[in-house]
């Protein structure tokens, strides 16, 4: 397992991607399987497809934290990080930014009465120092338009009183 964690990282730092699972499940009726990945190496895209070759086509696929996957099993209020909507087919992308342990949950839970035998895929994408640069995230537009507006209206407040009190200053 340390070697394995350890080509892992070495992989992460040239930017490549780790193929961690590629094989197929039997997924009982109303359950579910997972697979485990514990990230230290970020930013990473979490690759899943999965495809149901035999039984119910209401599977989905679900990205939590294994905290969360522990509350499920409880039956307590729980998060999920990402999920697809329920087919025989999916994909989900997503793009982790904090380390932890992590969970790709294939959900055969909503048609409760057939069983599916689902082809799973999950690859990890590390962005590291042989790609072109972090990501760039941008403002979102709403966020942007209140910051022109905010901006504009202390610009003018500004020219406003600044007048006032040059005006003032000259008449007397």
């Amino acid at each position: 397992m340390i070697p394995l964690s350890l080509f892992l990282v070495l992989l992460a730092g040239t930017g490549a991607r780790v193929e961690l699972v590629d094989d197929s499940y039997d997924i009982p009726a109303g359950d579910w399987r997972y697979v485990e990945l514990t990230l230290k190496q970020l930013p990473v895209t979490v690759l899943c497809d999965y495809t149901v070759e035999a039984g119910s086509d209401h599977v989905r696929l679900a990205l939590l934290r294994r905290a969360d996957l522990e509350r499920m099993r409880r039956d307590l209020t729980h998060g999920v990080v990402a999920i697809t909507e329920p087919g025989g087919r999916g994909h989900l992308q997503y793009h982790l930014r904090n380390p932890g342990d992590y969970v790709v949950m294939v959900d055969n839970r909503l048609q409760s009465h057939k069983a599916s035998h689902v082809h799973l895929r999950v690859v990890l994408d590390f962005v590291g120092s042989g790609s072109s640069g972090p990501a760039i995230t941008y403002v979102p537009k709403e966020r942007r338009l209140v910051v022109i507006l905010v901006s504009f209206a202390v610009f003018f407040g500004i020219v406003t009183w600044s007048a006032k009190k040059l005006l003032h200053a000259v008449r007397n």
